[in-house]
């Protein structure tokens, strides 16, 4: 009997156990044709779908929208046709570049032509696309191109000394990014009356350049002057917001040609913790500031010798033609005499942060690249004031130092300008507009100082302060207070002030000592604030220290005079 139980149990364990993993085997197949759908769905999932179910709190750190779109399909186009866009475009390519190149060509050229030009067999490759938002009436597409070519181009060079040498311009390796513009939208085919292009963004450019059966040598400096000319020509010609306007249907398309849209006025105060550069001394260090960097619009200060915190105190003005888009870049270097200068940091600040009429200070911090932010070493700051003046303001915005002048006097004096270029427009800048003197009396109140240095072996120092007004050489001194590092001063100096739109102070720290004076820190100011607020009590930083501060009362009494120059 038992023998027999056995045997039906077993069968009947054996048949629910085959049953049980059918089952649990549909649930498998079940899960994974469920898995498979849900696969599927989310791979026909777009940017917007997933962002309709996810907000961005949701999204893991690492999962990134790429704003730009791959364009496989039209690169596999592209390779098809470029034998014949080649041949097309290598001609079409050699009228239009050469005037431009004959532009820019160095003095010590006394001709450049293109010798050959083919464009070779690498096609380039668009690596992205994106569709910008616009106004109405046009469209705004962005281009992402890049290309490592293998053309072949050669320039018929001669200098003023009879000398020819062809030379090959070779290893081109190109990343850009286009602008092209779609407008005015019309209701006829093709839909739009222009196409304006332009290479909004040039990521990357490099090329070698060598003379056919010779050496660069012969002629110094001609590599140099070649690399410039053909950087600067590319800047200028091509670069936004510089366009190129295309007219598809016939029609007055002057409306969307570069036009300047304001003055970018600059004061390049200081810097300060300079890195060094030299290994005896210090660095001699002048700042170039640029909007657009041709060797035309590029600003360069005067050199400090032997300083790693420089006082320039100097003043630029720059034509914009997109505040949008374009920032003014400042970059620092160290002069090297005879040889070329080393840079020691760089740095940027956007115009569309400017607010019109509105004088903004900043303190920039100094990088090695303003594309590739890997270096963490301090290479130190750059003190800069800043004042965007735009065109076609009449009667809104005031001069913010005086409530008399109008921003838009130099508008008033350029109104009629909109034919002319950068260069007239920037002369008559200087010709015509009104420049606002600011003469008054500056009451001046060192009041106190905090956590100053020790200098003294008793653990001590004797503090004083020498201001200094730079421009007109004016010198004050508060008295000695002994055996503090916290001195208490309340010394009033008033300063008759000629120019106080370009005028400095500065407030050095000494150590009084019998046989001389020990420097403790400084501070250093444009009258900016106080001419703007009339009145200012403050504390600021000490350079030089690492927690002193100095506490200042400063009162203005202005006398403005407007006159022409």
């Amino acid at each position: 009997m038992g023998f027999i139980f056995g045997i039906v149990f077993g069968v009947a364990s054996g048949i629910g156990l085959i049953m049980g993993l059918a089952y649990y085997e549909n649930i498998r197949a079940k899960r994974r044709s469920d898995l498979a759908a849900t696969v599927a769905a989310f791979s026909k999932m777009t940017v917007e779908d997933a962002r309709k179910i996810f907000t961005a709190e949701q999204y893991p750190p690492w999962v990134i929208f790429p704003q730009m779109e791959k364009l496989k399909w039209l690169n596999a186009q592209l390779n098809k046709l470029w034998p014949y866009i080649d041949e097309a475009a290598s001609e079409l390519i050699r009228s239009s570049v050469e005037p431009v190149l004959e532009q820019y060509r160095p003095v010590i050229l006394a001709s450049l032509k293109f010798k050959k030009l083919t464009l070779g067999t690498v096609a380039p490759q668009f690596t992205g696309i994106c569709i910008l938002d616009s106004d109405p009436d046009e469209i705004i597409m962005e281009i992402e191109l890049q290309w490592d070519g293998n053309p072949n181009i050669v320039l018929d060079v001669k200098t003023h000394v009879g000398v020819a040498l062809p030379i090959q311009v070779k290893n081109i390796g190109f990343t850009g990014l286009f602008r092209i513009i779609f407008k005015p939208l019309v209701d006829q085919f093709p839909c739009f009356g222009a196409v304006c292009y332009s290479l909004r963004k040039k990521k990357d450019l490099d090329f070698t350049l060598k003379v056919i059966g010779g050496d660069m040598s012969m002629v110094p400096g001609l590599s140099d002057s070649i690399d410039e000319m053909i950087r600067d020509a590319i800047e200028d010609s091509i670069t936004w917001p510089v366009r190129k306007i295309i007219p598809i249907i016939p029609g007055d398309y002057r409306d969307l040609e570069l036009k300047p849209s304001g003055i970018l006025e600059v004061k390049l105060v200081q810097a300060k913790d300079l890195s060094n550069k030299d290994l005896i001394g210090k660095s001699d260090p002048f700042a170039t500031l640029f909007i657009r960097p041709l060797r035309n619009r590029t600003k360069k200060s005067k050199t400090i010798n032997n300083q790693l915190n420089p006082i320039w105190n100097e003043s630029f003005d720059f034509v914009v033609e997109d505040p949008s888009t374009q920032h003014l870049t400042v970059r620092i270097y160290d002069d090297e005499g005879l040889q070329p200068p080393q840079l020691i940091g760089c740095a940027h600040i956007p115009i569309n942060v400017l607010e019109p009429g509105k004088v903004k200070i900043e303190w920039l911090s100094l990088v090695k690249d303003l594309e590739i932010q890997r270096d963490t070493k301090n290479r130190g700051q750059v003190h800069l004031e800043l004042l965007y003046c735009p065109f076609g303001t009449e009667n809104q915005i005031l001069n913010p130092f005086s409530s008399t002048v109008l921003l838009t006097e130099v508008e008033k004096a350029l109104k009629d300008t909109s034919e002319d270029d950068v260069s007239d427009i920037e002369r008559k800048t200087t010709e015509k507009k009104h420049e606002v003197i600011l003469r008054g009396v500056l009451s001046v109140t060192v009041v106190s100082a905090e956590n100053l240095p020790v200098m003294d072996l008793i653990g001590k120092s004797d503090p004083y302060v020498v201001v200094t007004l730079k421009k007109a050489g004016a010198k004050m001194k508060t008295r000695v207070l002994n055996e503090t590092l916290n001195p208490v001063w309340n010394q009033t100096f008033d300063f008759v002030v000629e120019d106080a739109l370009h005028e400095l102070l500065i407030f050095e720290i000494y150590d009084h000592d019998t046989i001389g004076k020990n420097y403790m820190g400084r501070c250093i100011m444009t009258l900016t604030r106080v001419l703007l607020e009339g009145e200012v009590y403050d504390t600021f930083d000490i350079d030089g220290t690492k927690s002193g501060k100095l506490a200042l009362h400063l009162k203005w009494a202005p006398q403005p005079i407007v006159r022409d120059i």
